[in-house]
């Protein structure tokens, strides 16, 4: 695994999170490899407001204040990890089995703290449609990614296109 791969992909969990997504597979992948199991949601409801707050900064390069909160609260413990022989070594920043709300805390913070340093190249957007709040993680080679899905940029373009029409009447 590429260290850039495991940053974005522990930031990509970050912001499913945040939106309040169903786990995805990258989650339950996750969560196997690492023996961790889903969070309680009380105590995930807990973590989420720092959780936002340095997805928000880390998505406007904005104070980094929520990160530093956020590392603070959940420092990692960095080690190296090759997951058994079964992958390259690579850093983990919280112990496997480790339970699922400090692991997301330590493993997020760190991620986004890398993020907020543009270090690896993965950055955080939060979507351009009307009435969409969502964020999304923009890996693309040029970094123009401006909506969180296929639906939300559909929408966009036919309500802009209507949007012409209408005006060309």
């Amino acid at each position: 695994m590429r260290y850039v791969d495991y940053i974005g992909n522990l930031t990509r969990l970050a912001v499913e999170i945040v939106n309040g997504d169903d786990p995805s597979e990258l989650r339950r992948e996750m969560f196997r490899q690492h023996r961790i199991a889903e969070p309680d949601p009380e105590r995930l409801g807990e973590l989420l407001p720092r959780l936002l707050g340095a997805v928000e900064a880390a998505c406007h390069g904005g104070p980094l204040g929520p990160v530093n909160a956020l590392l603070e609260q959940h420092p990692p413990l960095v080690r190296v990890d090759d997951h058994n022989g079964e992958g390259s070594p690579h850093l983990h920043f919280a112990p496997n089995g480790e339970d699922a709300v400090s692991w997301l805390g330590r493993s997020c913070s760190a991620a986004l703290a890398h993020v907020v340093c543009g270090d690896p190249a993965v950055t955080i957007g939060r979507c351009h449609a009307v009435d969409c709040e969502r964020f999304y993680v923009d890996d693309s080679r040029n970094r123009t990614r401006r909506f969180c899905s296929n639906a939300c940029a559909s929408r966009t373009t036919v309500a802009a296109y209507r949007a012409r029409r209408k005006a060309g009447d």
